[in-house]
């Protein structure tokens, strides 16, 4: 078997596409990676707040163009509508959120690996364990923060879980505003500590160190500091000469031969051109909602409902995070708006173990805002036009601190992403569709969350507070959206096994995050690179026989 040599398809360029392209093709795999969109520029993609990923309703930086790629959305109130803009959208170019995310590097906790060991089954829930734990992927987590690039130092983190290496750079030191309320949570006795983060604090594997810009989440990096896989493992995939990038291709079908075998893939190339393409293995790693939505447009009669979909649970518990916090207006300049990006100090005193609260989340100080944004998180009752509104703009943008963090959602069986066969993108295929809400108990987490945020602002001397709810409405899969092809030892309630094979298929993997059964109350990226490291070194030994470690 190791004599033969195999070809993989990897469908996605993301966190999990791109490394699991690097471990098949470092290990002399030939892998052809799809990406929708093209290779990101910031001379493309520059510091226009107003075209950035962080206001979706005027359009992403970084795509996909919302007119060709609509999404049908189910109310709570029972209305059906077709947005043609960037609805839950993830980005389309090659490193996807990893070139414009903020970059926080948060391993999950144990607990968020044994949620229903840790807090029993809560009902009306399919909360459930993850069929591994922390212990399991503590090896790939220490081999992602070591491969993008990680600085943090969790030394003053009493809640962090076990290490075997220290990260591979030193931390950020904490901004103005990050070092005030850290010296406010010391006070109070809770336990801050620096933000790790895929940035470079000093120079590292061959690119240069973080400049300080403002303006980073959202955006790309000016100068290259900012670690995603789109300047880490995917050129590295690509000087294997074994790793060939479709940029501009949308894959739009997985082929299967009745058997239980994945034996290629059909897409849409830069001339929207319909081509179809053969390998011996398929992974996808297209995000939760793409990922479920390209499975369920894959029927055969091998699987009448979708690939992996026979027990009607792709594209179930759609999960994402619903983030909370407050804000304070202080009769001083806490932030200081000539360096970047803001967000460097972080508390993890609320994160589990809570009375009365299945989970929690961490809480950081908020990244900078630009001005457009900065107008939509005023106080109540502040002027939202004319002069005043000015007024408040000019006096107050250095004077408002920020506490937020994602809250662990409860993934539910109803909150779901099908497709609509009467809706379709402008390539012909059935785009995704939304529906459920979320549990209760999101609400009840978001409010406990704020309050505490709350707190800590009006201790560090806040003159007026207010605080954000969440964990209502529709599902909040805008971002760090997961669950939707869960992981488990069981097919009757799982899509895939332990390591990402879709059940019942012997060549089919899904790498994304997709595949989590909880989605924590941190930041899920580093997660799912870990995940993909893990399922990438499984590929080759099953398939090459190669011992990679």
């Amino acid at each position: 078997m190791a004599n033969k040599q195999y070809t993989a398809i990897v469908v996605g360029a993301g966190a999990g596409g791109g490394i699991v392209a690097k471990e098949l093709a470092s290990n002399h795999i030939k892998v052809t990676l799809f990406e929708r969109g093209d290779w990101p520029s910031y001379d493309k993609h520059f510091n226009d707040e107003l075209i950035s990923q962080r206001v979706q309703d005027l359009g992403t930086s970084f795509g996909p163009d919302g007119k060709k790629n609509p999404r049908v959305i189910n109310s709570l109130d029972g209305k059906r509508w077709v947005a043609d803009y960037a609805v839950n959208h993830v980005a389309a170019c090659v490193g996807s959120g990893t070139v414009s995310y903020g970059a926080m590097a948060w391993r999950f906790m144990p607990e968020d690996f044994k949620m229903k060991s840790t807090y029993g089954a809560v009902e009306g829930s399919t909360l459930e364990d993850w069929p591994i734990s922390y212990d399991d992927l503590a090896p790939y987590y220490d081999k992602a923060e070591r491969e993008i690039g990680v600085a943090g130092d969790m030394s003053d983190n009493p809640f962090a879980p076990n290490r075997h290496v220290p990260y591979p750079m030193p931390p950020f030191e904490y901004s103005k505003e990050g070092g005030y309320l850290a010296e406010t949570c010391k006070k109070i006795g809770l336990h801050p500590f620096y933000v790790p983060m895929l940035r470079n604090s000093v120079p590292y594997n061959g690119r240069g160190a973080c400049i300080r810009n403002r303006y980073c989440v959202g955006f790309a990096c000016p100068v290259n500091a900012k670690n995603g896989t789109h300047n880490t493992v995917i050129p590295v995939a690509m000087q294997t000469g074994n790793c060939t990038v479709r940029t501009n291709c949308k894959v739009y079908k997985v082929h299967t031969d009745g058997k239980g075998r994945a034996v290629g893939v059909s897409y849409f190339d830069e001339n929207d051109k319909s081509q179809t393409i053969e390998a011996d293995i398929v992974v996808i790693a297209a995000s939760a909602a793409e990922t479920a939505r390209l499975l369920l447009n894959s029927k055969s009669p091998e699987f009448p409902n979708g690939i992996g979909n026979n027990n009607d649970w792709v594209g179930r518990n759609f999960q994402g995070h619903s983030y909370t916090g407050a804000s304070g207006l202080f009769d001083f300049d806490i932030l200081d708006v000539t360096t970047g990006p803001n967000t460097s100090m972080g508390i993890m005193d609320y994160n589990h173990h809570n009375e009365g609260i299945i989970g929690g989340g961490l809480l950081a100080n908020e990244f900078y805002m630009g001005p457009y944004s900065f107008s939509g998180h005023r106080p109540p009752g502040a002027p939202q036009w004319g002069k005043e509104h000015k007024k408040f703009q000019r006096d107050n943008y250095n004077r408002i601190g920020r506490l937020f963090g994602p809250i662990q959602e409860m993934p539910l069986f109803e909150a779901r992403v099908t497709v609509a066969e009467d809706v379709k993108d402008y390539w012909g295929v059935p785009v995704a569709e939304f529906s459920g809400g979320h549990h209760p108990l999101d609400a009840k987490h978001c409010d406990f969350l704020a309050a505490k945020a709350d707190e800590i602002l009006k201790a560090a001397g806040a003159v007026q507070t207010w605080r954000y709810g969440g964990g209502t409405g529709e599902q909040s899969g805008g971002q760090h959206q997961a669950g939707t092809c869960r992981m488990g030892n069981d097919p009757a309630t799982s899509v895939t096994d332990s390591y990402g094979r879709i059940h019942d298929m012997e060549n089919l993997y899904i790498a994304d995050g997709s595949i989590h059964v909880t989605n924590g109350g941190l930041n899920p990226v580093l997660t799912i690179m870990a995940l993909a490291f893990r399922i990438g070194e499984h590929i080759v030994e099953k398939w090459t026989g190669v011992k990679t470690k």
